[in-house]
């Protein structure tokens, strides 16, 4: 796996994609034209010419096919970025994949902007090929071959990718503009275009296998979009009640957001459909502490990929950091995220390897330490969640530190230890009696004599 950032832009490349690139390559090979650079020294007889010119085409047809597919997905973060979104891009097989990670449902015309922006940079850089090579020399075969391929293979993908077919870039703008105009109706209607593009795109490349079948799985498609919309089934769009509850959980009603999501799920639908309800309940789960529900609703995520972090997350909730330990690495890779650069070192420190968790660069141990205990805690490891807290609180004290282990101290039992937790919270600077007396994690502390004398002291203090 490759991961490199294109400034606040995270890339991860997968190794089926330079498999598949090289593929391209090897047909390449087949060119045996004697006039012109590769074919006339891949024909050529001395066998040390023919081998260093095909390794030569691989390299520059993996090249090519890297450097467009990321423009293209470049095309998309870039006019992520100035919606303030954060995005992140995936390259695999021959394609790419950009998440907006945007903070809500996205508007219709932003849609629209986002999705048009890869394939106007690809044509952009396949108009920039085709300059340069008008501007260099016939001499230069090698770079004349490279801009001439990079220029078709750049113009022939925008084109592409503009048809109005799902899940082509101009499948998705027409089924936004479409269904903006006309509704549901507008919906069938971008099938219908998307069938008769298909079967017109098979007519003209019949003699070619691959985009042959490609058009032919895509009208495949858009006919079982179309029978579900015949069945009063909404398959190609997310239905309200998920972007209800995806609102829901981005304001933390995480119960109601749980409701509405599994209410989704329960109603039988596409498979899409299911599989996003299914990443919402998961993260759900994760902010609910379950962690063990959380693996059981992304289990249930077909055709998209999970964050690490998430994942990494409900392993670390299981009590499995062996296997949460990875993935916390990978994740902040991708993303160098503050909060996941402090999860990652607090499930190091919760496995022992405390010295490790110190020698990350950027990390702040008064949080990693926290970050430890409060996993523990929301697995119900008291005791442990206590022994973490204590020790971050020895290393960097306080306020904050002292009344969680206080609070962990007293779900374990350890009452008296509780109290002396919280006085310390006190001398450190906690002063809200208020929520400590209505703090569920304190419970067990009622009508114990030091806690009460603590609430008195800690209430005569604020009115003074």
């Amino acid at each position: 796996m490759l991961r490199f950032r294109l400034g606040p832009i995270p890339v991860e490349v997968h190794p089926s994609h330079f498999l598949l690139a090289a593929i391209l390559g090897i047909q390449a090979l087949g060119d045996r034209n004697p006039d012109a650079w590769p074919g006339r020294s891949l024909g050529s007889s001395d066998t040390a010419v023919s081998v260093a010119t095909s390794a030569a085409v691989l390299l520059i047809w993996v090249a090519i096919v890297f450097l467009s597919v990321l423009i293209h997905e470049l095309g998309h973060a870039l006019v992520g970025l100035a919606f303030r979104y954060r995005p992140s891009i995936q390259v695999a097989w021959l394609g790419g994949l950009t998440s907006s990670h945007a903070p809500g449902p996205i508007p219709w015309h932003r849609d629209v902007a986002l999705t048009l922006a890869g394939p106007l940079l690809g044509a952009a850089l396949g108009l920039g090929c085709l300059a340069a090579l008008q501007r260099l020399g016939s001499s230069a075969e090698v770079a004349h071959y490279t801009l001439r391929c990079a220029a078709v293979a750049n113009l022939f993908w925008a084109a592409m990718n503009l048809l109005p077919v799902l899940p082509l870039d101009g499948g998705r703008v027409a089924t936004a503009v479409l269904r903006r105009a006309f509704g549901r109706p507008g919906v069938a209607a971008a099938q219908v275009l998307a069938l008769v593009v298909c079967v017109g795109m098979i007519k003209v490349f019949w003699g070619s296998p691959f985009i042959t079948l490609l058009f032919a799985i895509f009208g495949l498609q858009a006919v079982r979009t179309l029978a579900a919309l015949w069945r009063g089934e909404e398959a190609s769009a997310r239905p309200d009640e998920l972007v209800q509850a995806q609102a829901l959980f981005e304001a933390g009603e995480l119960d109601r957001a749980r409701e509405l999501a599994g209410a989704v799920v329960a109603g039988d639908p596409p498979p899409t459909v299911r599989s996003l309800a299914h990443h919402l309940l998961g993260w759900i789960a994760l902010k609910q502490g379950a962690g063990r529900r959380a693996l059981d609703h992304f289990s249930q995520v077909q055709g998209a990929l999970v964050e690490p972090q998430a994942l990494a997350a409900a392993f670390s909730l299981v009590g499995d950091d062996g296997r949460a330990l990875p993935l916390w690495q990978q994740a902040y890779a991708f993303r160098r995220d503050q909060t996941i650069l402090h999860e990652w070192a607090g499930a190091l420190i919760r496995s022992g390897r405390v010295d490790e968790a110190g020698r990350i660069p950027g990390v702040d141990l008064a949080k990693a330490y926290a970050c430890a205990s409060r996993v523990a805690f929301l697995r119900g490891d008291f005791a442990r969640a206590a022994e973490l807290g204590l020790s971050g609180l020895d290393r960097h004290p306080s306020a904050d530190a002292a009344y969680d282990a206080a609070c962990a101290l007293a779900r374990a039992g350890e009452l008296d230890r509780a109290v002396l937790l919280l006085e310390r919270a006190r001398d450190l600077g906690f002063s809200d009696a208020e929520y400590a007396r209505t703090d569920s994690d304190l419970a067990a502390l009622h009508g114990h004599p030091g806690f009460d004398r603590w609430l008195q002291a800690l209430t005569k203090s604020a009115t003074a």
